[in-house]
């Protein structure tokens, strides 16, 4: 659970719960630099909280599935209001995965 500890990491991950990205965007969402934002997304990956995929010259992350964005979900929930950021919706993603989006009814 240690990997849930770190703002970053929730930031990033929050931020995935609102769909695919790319690592531009989810710099873009977060406001993480990018030294700081790659170690991150290497612990999550390690963690195996996230997957990606390479598109051209472009990496793509995705929550690794709906387990993981129930956990990130509930972690928001008991946080809300607390000091978190709220991280702003982007484009909807383009591509396969589906894990996390929130998709109107």
């Amino acid at each position: 659970m240690r990997i849930f500890a770190q703002p970053q990491r929730l930031m990033i991950l929050s931020c995935l719960l609102r769909g695919e990205r790319n690592v531009g965007e989810i710099a873009e969402a977060t406001g993480i630099g990018q030294p700081a934002l790659s170690q991150q997304l290497g612990e999550l990956r390690r963690a195996e909280l996230v997957e990606t995929r390479k598109e051209a010259k472009q990496v793509w992350y995705r929550l690794a599935n709906e387990s993981v964005a129930l956990c990130v979900r509930n972690i928001e929930a008991m946080f809300a209001g607390v000091g978190m950021v709220e991280i702003p919706a982007l484009t909807p993603p383009v591509g396969p995965a589906t894990v996390g989006i929130d998709q109107p009814p």
